[in-house]
Order: C-alpha cells, then structure tokens, then sequence
C-alpha cells in the first residue's frame, strides 16, 4: 500500500465518522450562552417534557418575564407547533403555548 492509498483510506474513514456523528445544534443567541445558569441541552429536556415533540427552532434570548434570559423552544407535533420558553437561569417553564399566527 502506498501513501496515497494510505491517506484516501484516512480520509475515507473520517468521512464515515463524521457522517455517523450527529450535528451540533447551533441556535440563535449563543452569545448569550455564558450568562445562562441552564445549559442548552438541559432546557431542551425541560421543554420537550413540558411539550414532546420535534425542536423546529430555538434561541435563547433576553425577553420579559423570569429572570429576563429564557430559551425559546418552538416544538412540533402532529400540525401543532407549541412555544415554549424556559428560564435560563432557573430552568422555570414560562410559557408553553400554540404559536400564534405571527410567528417571531
């Protein structure tokens, strides 16, 4: 085996890697992340118990209510998709809601 054949086999064998690894889920307001006490993954957890389904959109975002920094989780299932907001530094679900028509 020579090196070209060596380093396509590398390379190959990466490419399976990564195909098998699942996608990091960037959402909008990560820059916001380092003032969140509740990290992404677990917000996530908290909003699909508050409402199971599929995670469509998320971002995290300064908003009123709570402590003014929440995750905002917009959640699929069947034709309903549900809004739901959890605190970022308490993980306290406050809002869990049908989207309205006019969608932020």
């Amino acid at each position: 085996m020579n090196l070209t054949s060596k380093r396509l086999g590398l390379i190959g064998a990466a490419a399976v890697l990564l195909a098998l690894t699942p996608p990091a889920f960037a959402f909008t307001g990560q820059n916001l992340a380092g003032e969140a006490k509740v990290s992404i993954e677990e917000a996530r957890a908290i909003a699909l118990k508050a409402h199971p389904g599929k995670i469509t959109d998320e971002e995290l975002e300064r908003e009123r209510g709570g402590s003014g920094l929440r995750y905002s989780f917009d959640i699929r299932r069947g034709a309903v998709t549900q809004e739901v907001g959890v605190d970022a530094r308490t993980g306290k679900v406050l809002e869990n809601a049908p989207e309205g028509p006019h969608p932020d």
